[in-house]
């Protein structure tokens, strides 16, 4: 008699990893979308909160002078006046171009503009190409060179002023070394002097500001380029050229244009060594606009001066970051 062996019952319950991802399921609680919302607004507000006083800054100074020189540029607008302002069209601006002293101002920014520029970048870059050497002492002849930067522009037009006085340091300085043979000149009150003498002055108060620039340009060129442009053969001038020269091509962008727009704001110093003298020698187009809005309370036509000169600068320097970009 033969025993009936029962057939099992077919394995009804899920896979082992239908089973795992079941549970997982259960165990973990699904976050609610509110929550999510909720973090990312409020993430929203944080960086809000960060960027307003950046804002709020960029639209008092900036934007809005900018507006308000526009509207008035077109205006008879005076400083005190029982006068409302009146549109005056194109007036101010034909005045302008017709006027000599701005014409000189704007030669005399020009001048400026010309030599300290290429002079002071290049300084600034002879003397971050000796910082950056592995020398004793460099850290020393950082600060030392970085010095006049945190210098107020002002304290430094005062030191440099008492300097250029007939029988102020240079003078003497002269006179020593000559034998008595000459005894300089009113350098401040000579017409043929005075924007040079300002100019030595500039490049020695910011070219440690653009050394430090060129510096940290310096830092980011790979070691392993001037090994191998080493082992080719390549040794000063030629590393220079081949390997410094075209790893610095974005620093140097930076450092012409700031240098261009730092020239062409030539002001401080014009106020407190020359006020534009003598003989509007060395009025710039900046002093010229302050002058004309704030002493001769001509508000309109000093915007007019403005809006030209800002121009002006805005093309100089498109075609200056035109002429440094990188090329394919």
């Amino acid at each position: 008699m033969s025993e009936t062996i029962p057939h099992a019952a077919p394995d009804t319950s899920p896979p082992s990893r239908h089973r795992a991802t079941t549970a997982r399921r259960q165990a973990t609680p699904t976050a609610p979308r509110g929550r999510g919302r909720r973090r990312h607004r409020g993430e929203t507000l944080v960086g809000l909160a960060m960027t307003t006083p950046a804002v709020v800054l960029l639209l008092v100074f900036f934007v809005v002078p900018v507006a308000l020189m526009f509207g008035l540029a077109f205006t008879n607008a005076r400083l005190i006046s029982p006068r409302p302002a009146e549109f005056t069209g194109t007036e101010n601006f034909t005045t302008l171009f017709g006027d000599s002293l701005f014409w000189a101002s704007l030669r005399n920014t020009a001048y400026f503009a010309v030599v300290v520029v290429p002079v002071q970048a290049g300084l600034a870059l002879v003397l971050a190409l000796l910082v950056n050497a592995k020398v004793r002492g460099r850290n020393f002849f950082r600060t030392v060179y970085f010095l006049p930067v945190v210098t107020s522009m002002v304290v430094v037009s005062l030191l440099w002023r008492f300097i250029y006085e007939p029988d102020g340091l240079l003078n003497q300085l002269i006179s020593a070394m000559s034998l008595g043979a000459w005894d300089g000149t009113d350098w401040l009150n000579n017409p043929s002097t005075a924007m040079p003498a300002i100019m030595l002055m500039s490049v020695w108060q910011a070219v440690g500001f653009h050394m430090v620039i060129w510096l940290a340009g310096l830092q980011t060129i790979s070691a392993d380029l001037y090994e191998a442009a080493a082992l080719d053969g390549a040794s000063g001038w030629r590393l220079f050229r081949h390997v410094t020269w075209p790893g610095l091509l974005q620093t140097r962008t930076f450092v012409l244009i700031t240098i261009t727009i730092a020239a062409f704001s030539l002001f401080t110093q014009i106020s407190v060594m020359t006020q534009g003298g003598p003989l509007d020698s060395t009025t710039t187009v900046v002093f010229m606009a302050v002058r004309t809005g704030y002493e001769q309370h001509a508000t309109g036509y000093a915007a007019a001066v403005s809006l030209v000169f800002f121009v002006i600068v805005l093309t100089i320097s498109l075609v200056q970051r035109f002429l440094t970009r990188e090329k394919d």
